[in-house]
């Protein structure tokens, strides 16, 4: 079960482990920098080298996914798609084919809030030398943003693009994704306590020591403090928020999270948070949500079974979903 803590004291880490383990328990931990974020992975063990070896091949596992889907590495199997694929039809891998395929099921969920193919506009922006591109370059690339021209081929396990100038970026679902296969690794290797993070992306299994995992719900604008605690097991949960890559100029933060229809960062919303049973959900409605705004997003929220929402609108203040008020002893935090 799900309920609000109320605010905690900051910490600098998004998750925040509330509660020591059994003297007992062999909790085993570490963290890399992967897929352009902090990976990191917890669990308890009765074998260490067991252990260790299994948060070895969590940390492999996200390498071999950054290799499969990045958009920045020019040998991936993505990059491929995104020179060739307005050309012709470019055979994948069933995995890079699958996790396409269910992009597109998300954008038609949203109506096209979620769309991968936003990078057509979204590469124009450099977040780390602070650059923007043009209102004409935006008019230019903007037709080329509709998840309408992916075309997949299931037979053939092929993605071709039906005009020229669509880019493709799973940024708003890979990282869900990888948690999950980690997850699924973890379970295959006998670890029924563990917790992998990606970014803002994590998701645990079982509890920790007899009590729920606690995470934090990061302050949007105070990076080393947290708004909300959300105990958790057996979930997974993601935050996406207008302080992970932005830069701002003449008053307007500009951020890696794109309207599809406008080609430029929403300004209604500071952060989403989902929780849900998968990562891949709960990554692509993050995304999803903070593109529809608070009332669109939701509403959609509170249409899907087993999904709930924390939400941190333009103002600071903090909504949470129908599904969190009704739980028990859950107070409403609020922004400072």
């Amino acid at each position: 079960m799900l309920r609000l803590l109320p605010r905690v004291p900051p910490a600098a880490a998004v998750i925040a482990m509330l509660f020591a383990p059994s003297a007992h328990a062999q909790w085993l931990s570490d963290e890399d920098a992967i897929m352009g974020t902090a990976v990191r992975v917890e669990l308890w063990h009765e074998d260490a080298d067991a252990g260790r070896a299994a948060i070895a091949a969590v940390m492999d596992e996200m390498r071999r996914i950054d290799r499969l889907m990045s958009p920045f590495k020019p040998e991936t199997e993505l990059s491929r798609i995104n020179r060739e694929a307005a050309r012709k039809p470019v055979a994948v891998s069933r995995e890079l084919f699958d996790l396409i395929a269910r992009s597109l099921e998300f954008s038609t969920l949203t109506d096209g809030a979620f769309d991968i193919t936003f990078s057509s506009v979204g590469y124009l922006y450099d977040y780390r030398r602070a650059r923007k591109p043009t209102e004409a370059q935006i008019q230019r690339m903007l037709p080329a943003v509709n998840y309408r021209h992916v075309r997949l081929d299931p037979a053939k396990s092929t993605v071709r693009f039906a005009r020229d100038g669509v880019r493709i970026d799973l940024g708003g679902i890979a990282k869900g994704y990888a948690v999950d296969t980690s997850i699924a690794i973890l379970k295959q290797r006998g670890v029924r306590q563990a917790l992998v993070s990606a970014g803002g992306d994590s998701r645990v299994v079982g509890d920790r020591g007899g009590r729920p995992w606690h995470v934090g719900i990061r302050d949007p604008r105070h990076a080393d403090a947290s708004v909300a605690v959300l105990p958790l097991s057996d979930a997974a949960i993601s935050t996406s928020g207008d302080y992970e890559r932005y830069f701002e100029a003449d008053g307007v933060r500009y951020h890696h999270i794109l309207n599809p229809k406008t080609g430029r960062s929403p300004s209604a919303l500071r952060s989403v948070t989902i929780i849900g049973d998968d990562g891949t959900t709960t990554d692509a409605l993050s995304t999803s949500v903070f593109v529809m705004g608070l009332d669109a997003g939701m509403k959609l929220v509170e249409s899907l079974p087993d999904i709930e929402a924390v939400i941190i609108d333009a103002s600071g203040k903090l909504h949470y979903s129908s599904g969190l008020q009704r739980a028990p002893d859950a107070p409403r935090p609020n922004m400072p």
